[in-house]
């Protein structure tokens, strides 16, 4: 079955762990998928993998955080399609677990144009593409720390937090003028690059991989969902306190 038949989808980050598994998903589901990341190599591998399952997919290498990279990638697109369909907001970085008083000011500003300011114009720059979809979705990844505050993770809970903000006003504003709807998805406790490094030496068996999270957003994709909708894929006990 290929439900996402004739649909366009963008998923950034997807080089590697939870946004490449969900471009692979998306791919194997029908839709053609945009694969954006700093890594080329990465995403060639990605690319492949998906022609390997029978989708298709176009690769674009670039930094987020470059002054029009941006507005270049929405440029080609709608050089090529009339709407996009879904909008995968994977793309984020970790910085460095420490008190805030320690926070490095460098490295917070870094981190809020990726995770934060990169988001918002990734969201001007295809909010027409979106309106133009008669069924366009909006999937932001999010952390748990973004509603529970935890001691040395105040940089990236802050920048989540206000990702989320952006999207569900983003998502208020569209229910009533148009067709996309806006959901965020907290992946839970996960086998990622970015989890190792916040959590080195965990044996990375012991929890769910990117896969099992991307099977989860597919299949809660596939229904219908209210604009402002939030999302866990893990349930158990223990990834209740846990943040990546």
């Amino acid at each position: 079955m290929r439900p996402l038949e004739g649909r366009l989808a963008l998923v950034t980050g997807a080089s590697r762990g939870i946004g490449a598994a969900t471009a692979l998903a998306l791919g194997k589901a029908g839709a053609h998928v945009v694969l954006t990341a700093r890594t080329a190599g990465g995403l060639e591998e990605v690319e492949e993998k998906i022609h390997n399952l029978g989708g298709t997919a176009t690769i674009a290498p670039l930094d987020l955080t470059e002054n029009d990279s941006i507005a270049r990638l929405a440029t080609a697109i709608a050089g090529r399609w009339q709407a996009l369909d879904l909008l995968v907001l994977n793309a984020a970085m970790l910085g460095t677990l420490t008190p805030v008083p320690a926070i490095d000011a460098k490295e917070l500003a870094k981190l809020l144009t990726l995770n934060v300011t990169a988001q918002q114009a990734l969201l001007a720059a295809f909010d027409p593409m979106l309106r133009a979809s008669d069924d366009a979705k909006v999937i932001g990844l999010t952390s748990s720390v973004a509603q529970r505050p935890r001691a040395y993770w105040g940089a990236y809970g802050a920048s989540k937090a206000a990702l989320e903000t952006l999207l569900l006003a983003y998502g208020e504003e569209m229910k009533a003028i148009s067709k996309v709807r806006v959901a965020i998805v907290d992946p839970g406790a996960t086998a990622t690059a970015m989890r190792a490094r916040a959590y080195p030496g965990e044996d990375a068996a012991t929890i769910q991989q990117p896969a099992d999270v991307a099977a989860a957003i597919l299949r809660f994709i596939a229904e219908p969902f209210p604009t402002g909708f939030r999302f866990r894929v893990a349930g158990s006990a223990r990834d209740q306190v846990e943040a990546v």
